[in-house]
């Protein structure tokens, strides 16, 4: 259960109150006041070692660290022996709470806004807060770190050089489906969240719609038990049974086949008849998904429908 609303204000001079500053290794670094703004500060996804002096000094140095979770982020500050305010600052409370930073900012202070894991505003509201604080003529500041989805990127193996980031995936499986399908088309690398409950599923219709194109599960990055496995869609599929679940995922898909945005529908029919002459319908199907980058059902239907003029209705695998 998230903390209730609380106000994000400071009383005036109690931030003065005592030295800033945070430990590392039992060594003690004074901290100077933080500029007046907001501060957006990426923190570890997993090992606490990841994140950046620069980013302790700023937490050190702010009036309040606005947070998804003050519970989480204390495992974090505690670990610095950093004395800072928390408050709450996540999906359920932010209209509440954007109105008390505003006016904290407003007062000339300074706030560092983080989530959980990894960089703000990547799948949490911080971006309203962002633009409103833009809007009010306040500073913004960012503190580049830690990342999942550029760890995910960096690990898979896969093509860099354009990825869409699509986050996390409808739960309801026709949703789901229909998203994929809708990103099947989309010419660059794909990086998506996933929970452990849905993760073999999730598998399940991405190797029946980007058929065999090459992929990476990254389980807990930066964890003790980091785990990334790399194969064609249709085999970590095939393998999803004996995935462990637990933890957090990030799958990574790669581009469609080179030549798939130019497969015109004509050009599909011709592959299909030239593959349904001498292979079977599921054989053809999975070349021919390759191949031109299409959903696996639109392939299936259309060699289905060939396969039955080409064999006097016979369409049988």
């Amino acid at each position: 259960m998230r903390a209730k609303p609380a106000p994000i204000n400071m009383p005036e001079g109690a931030a003065d109150s005592a030295p800033r500053g945070f430990s590392i290794d039992a060594h003690r670094l004074a901290a100077p006041k933080a500029a007046p703004g907001l501060h957006l500060v990426a923190t570890p996804i997993g090992n606490l070692g990841d994140i950046t002096l620069r980013a302790l000094e700023t937490l050190a140095g702010v009036d309040v660290i606005a947070c998804e979770d003050t519970r989480i982020t204390r495992r974090l500050t505690e670990r610095y022996a950093i004395a800072a305010q928390l408050k709450p600052y996540h999906e359920h409370n932010a209209e509440a709470a954007r109105p008390k930073i505003l006016e904290a900012l407003a007062q000339g202070g300074s706030v560092a806004l983080v989530s959980d894991a990894g960089t703000p505003l990547i799948s949490d509201p911080g971006f309203k807060l962002v633009r409103e604080v833009c809007a009010a003529g306040h500073a913004v500041y960012a503190l580049p770190g830690p990342s999942s989805v550029l760890a995910a990127l960096s690990l898979a193996a896969l093509p860099t050089d354009r990825f869409f980031f699509e986050g996390f995936l409808p739960p309801k499986s026709a949703a789901r489906r229909s998203r994929l399908t809708e990103l099947a088309r989309i010419n660059a690398t794909l990086v998506m969240f996933d929970s452990g409950n849905r993760v073999q599923d999730t598998l399940a219709d991405l190797a029946e719609i980007m058929g065999g194109r090459e992929a990476a599960i990254c389980r807990e990055l930066t964890k003790l038990h980091e785990e990334i496995t790399r194969a064609p869609l249709h085999q970590l599929a095939r393998e999803a049974d004996t995935l462990e679940t637990r933890g957090e995922f990030v799958l990574v898909i790669g581009p469609p086949a080179a030549d798939a945005e130019v497969l015109t529908s004509d050009a599909l029919d011709d592959l299909l008849r030239e593959q349904l002459a001498t292979h079977s319908v599921k054989d053809t199907v999975a070349h021919a998904v390759e191949l031109s980058g299409r959903p696996r059902r639109e392939v299936y239907a259309r060699a289905l429908e060939l396969a039955k003029d080409l064999r006097g209705g016979d369409a049988e695998d």
